[in-house]
């Protein structure tokens, strides 16, 4: 659905986003492990079959899980296509295509035996997990980190060390700034830059960046980018990952510091409502039906050098949370 979304009275919006708002649920909720000792769950994407796809930091590869029977098995091999450490990963039936985004982060206990020493977005074909084609990202210095694609099959990606928004154009074989803007860049005392990314109900792009925790409209007019618009929230959001998209400009978000959100985006105004806190490091949801379905990638253990020695809690796993009627529009 596309169309501008009209602007609401403060008083409007605020009833509107309370209607919707629900307790953070800290009671149990089902899960599923993810096979592998260093897994680090980073992104997760699912299709419309109910299948999830779930990509991993340390030990390269990407699983596929069957929620309905719990089995799990490694789709994509650690290795393939030249790649590392995978990062987001997004399911385009459209195209038959699981993409991936592949970083060198052997440095720091990654999977080492790849070939790639760049970032790239790979391509896997979406049923057999067989590799279709690679695409290096431009410059030296560059993070493939989260992935979304829109009506025509063009590919959009952040990139987490710089502050651009690429796109890969159908059919083509090189990566496009599509947008570029200061307030993306990654912070001078380090850590990631831009994270999620999503297209909204009203035919925007909107984009997340971790560490400064902002969230950031993109406006999209005949396929290209626009103005760039920093909204302005209820609460600051405290390390926003990954952004999928709802109904009515709405979306699910995961915030690293522990919680999955629900935003509801009106005007350059958003609001944040909780729907499950007290994840260990999250980093990822997809949705099926009215289920949301969580990474928990422990991620501290992986970058953060003071817990090196230190063991995450394993298996890791991915949870499925319940969502109500409303909040899966």
């Amino acid at each position: 659905m596309s169309g501008r979304v009209r602007c609401l009275p403060k008083f409007a919006f605020l009833a509107l986003v309370l209607s919707f708002t629900v307790e953070a649920a800290t009671q149990k909720v089902e899960s599923i492990p993810v096979p592998g000792t260093k897994a680090f769950p980073e992104s997760i994407t699912s299709t419309s079959d109910g299948v999830l796809f779930v990509g991993s930091v340390g030990d390269g590869g990407i699983v596929r899980v069957k929620p309905h029977t719990a089995e799990s098995t490694v789709f994509v091999q650690p290795g393939a296509a030249g790649s590392r450490s995978i990062l987001g990963v997004f399911a385009d039936e459209a195209s038959s295509t699981l993409w991936a985004c592949s970083n060198d982060l052997s440095a720091l206990g990654g999977f080492a035996a790849g070939s790639d020493t760049w970032s790239a977005l790979k391509s896997f074909d979406l049923n057999t997990g067989d590799a279709k084609h690679s695409f290096s990202l431009p410059g030296a210095h560059a993070f493939c980190n989260d992935i979304t694609v829109d009506g025509k099959g063009s590919v959009y990606v952040t990139d987490s060390a710089n502050p651009t928004i690429l796109k890969l154009s159908a059919g083509t074989t090189t990566f496009d700034v599509f947008a570029q803007d200061s307030a993306f860049s990654p912070p001078q005392s380090g850590g990631a830059g831009l994270d999620g990314i999503a297209f909204g109900s009203d035919g925007n792009l909107y984009v997340t960046t971790y560490k400064a925790g902002e969230l950031f409209r993109v406006e999209v007019k005949d396929g290209r980018a626009g103005r760039v618009t920093k909204l302005s929230g209820n609460r600051h959001l405290q390390f926003p990952d990954a952004l999928r998209a709802l109904g009515n400009n709405s979306f699910l978000v995961i915030e690293g510091s522990g919680r999955l959100d629900r935003v509801v985006i009106r005007g350059d105004a958003f609001a944040v409502t909780p729907i499950h806190d007290g994840f260990v490091t999250p980093t990822s949801v997809t949705r099926i039906g009215t289920t949301a379905w969580v990474s928990e990638g422990q991620l501290s253990f992986f970058f953060d050098p003071s817990k090196k020695r230190l063991s995450p809690s394993l298996p890791f796993r991915i949870y499925a949370v319940p969502l109500r009627k409303e909040d899966s529009k």
